[in-house]
């Protein structure tokens, strides 16, 4: 997606969090749609965007502490740019690559926070003195989890260890970019000319929870949707009671014939 497209999208929010302060920002909703994408079971947006953005459910009216578009016409808006950006996700963690550098690779939008404070002015760095900026990548870690967390089942390990343990290592690797950096910044991510943000080690856990989100795409992909047991219910014996609670036998009730 164009950066222009990327500047509406983070518009349409701030007016969505204009009447809901919840809303998050687009980083999260980024790691957030990844980790959709990536789930067992196929998961419709009229499921997944009430859990993200706080909007009504399907059929329901606005709610006043709920998040709500401003009108019909940005709503569309809106999923027409995420549509875009979900099947740049999507076929990008389909391709076969075999490095990060790979144009086709799936490449986070995410944000250095840090560097851009760190590449301000005196003055304009004064206003965020003493806050808790987030470490790279972390808000797009943390949507990812967001995500993973609001669907438990669909991501509940599966019973082959060789494919729970594939689960649990990539979950790892992204769970550890929910994690501050703080270790001594060595580099600019984003700007090779900008001032250092962010540890190499940070930068190699990035690389690696990219890689981890792949082996996520292709284990859920090669298992399939999970296929539930059917029960069947033992059959009264013939001599007795129905269960329709008819006072009649079986065998002369719905066991007849």
């Amino acid at each position: 997606m164009e950066v222009e497209g990327f500047e509406e999208l983070d518009d349409i929010l701030d007016d969505l969090r204009s009447r809901y302060d919840e809303t998050p920002q687009w980083e999260f909703c980024e790691g957030f749609m990844a980790a959709v994408i990536c789930t067992r079971r196929p998961i419709a947006a009229s499921e997944y965007l009430p859990v993200l953005l706080g909007t009504p459910a399907e059929g329901e009216a606005p709610d006043a502490d709920g998040g709500s578009f401003s009108s019909e016409a940005l709503q569309a808006r809106f999923m027409a740019l995420w549509t875009q950006r979900w099947n740049e996700v999507a076929t990008a963690l389909d391709n076969k690559v075999e490095t990060l550098e790979d144009d086709a690779c799936y490449h986070p939008e995410v944000m250095d926070v840090r560097g851009a404070v760190a590449d301000m002015p005196p003055d304009e760095q004064a206003a965020f003195k003493g806050e808790d900026l987030p470490a790279f990548a972390q808000v797009w870690a943390l949507g990812f989890m967001f995500a993973v967390e609001s669907w438990p089942e669909e991501w509940a390990a599966p019973r082959d260890k060789d494919a729970a343990q594939w689960l649990d290592d990539a979950l790892q690797a992204v769970v550890a970019m929910t994690e501050d950096d703080d270790a001594a910044p060595q580099v600019s991510p984003l700007n090779d000319e900008g001032k250092p943000s962010t540890s190499i080690a940070r930068l190699n856990a990035f690389g690696d929870a990219i890689w981890a989100v792949y082996d996520l795409r292709e284990l859920w992909k090669t298992m399939g949707p999970k296929v539930e047991t059917v029960r069947k219910e033992a059959e009264p014996g013939r001599n007795d009671l129905c269960p329709c609670g008819s006072g009649k036998k079986y065998k002369k009730c719905h066991g007849a014939g």
